[in-house]
This record gives structure tokens, sequence and C-alpha cells, in this order.
């Protein structure tokens, strides 16, 4: 199961980027990934509660928003573990919930095609 600190990890490996946190006295537990040229964002890692994200239960879950293709967003839609994007453009955006219900290489791959989308 990918953490936070692994898909950091990856971001930097691949996309030689780190992660930034733009509010770390009210949200210190959101990082973004932009790109290094660009600027653009094309990864948002927050932790958020549970409820917010419409999930049952107490505490709190880290998510994933990433940018995705209209097609892309429509084929996930009801799929475990992906749901609208918390905090960003539903239409463009989405979260994946980091807590094993999304597939390890699904995760890596839909994080590549967010940073192309962001090119």
């Amino acid at each position: 199961m990918l953490i936070r600190a692994d898909i950091c990890a990856y971001a930097k490996d691949k996309y030689q980027t780190r992660p930034e946190q733009p509010w770390p006295q009210r949200y210190p537990d959101w990082l973004v990934l932009r790109h290094r040229a660009n600027g653009k964002w094309y990864a948002v890692l927050m932790n958020i509660p549970r409820h917010k994200a419409g999930l049952k239960g107490e505490g709190k879950i880290d998510i994933l928003n990433l940018k995705v293709d209209a097609g892309l967003k429509m084929l996930l839609a009801g799929t475990k573990g992906v749901l609208p994007a918390y905090h960003m453009n539903k239409e463009h955006w989405l979260s994946l919930v980091l807590d094993g219900s999304v597939a390890d290489k699904d995760i890596i791959h839909l994080l590549d095609k967010s940073y192309s989308l962001t090119r």
C-alpha cells in the first residue's frame, strides 16, 4: 500500500519535484507537487476528516488529488477508493483514498497521467 512518503519519493525520483507546503500553519499535512518548469500543480496530498470525503467513520484519511481527463474520470466513477475531488475542480480532478483500496500500480499510473496533463 502506497503512503504519502512513497508518493513523494516517486515524484522526486521520476520528476525531480519535491512536495511543498503552501499553508503550513493552517494545513501542515497538505502537500503540493508541482512542475518545476511551469509551476502547475499535478498532485495534492491531504489528510482530511473522513466525513468531508463522504466516508463513514471517525478520524482522518489521506487522499491524493490528481488531474484526469473527462473520459478516464467517467470510467473511474464509482470505483472503490476513487472520490470526487476534495477542495478542487470536480470536473478535472479526482481524489484517491490512500488506504489500500486503489492498487499501487493504478495510483502511479494516474499520477503519471496527471503530470502529463498539467505540462
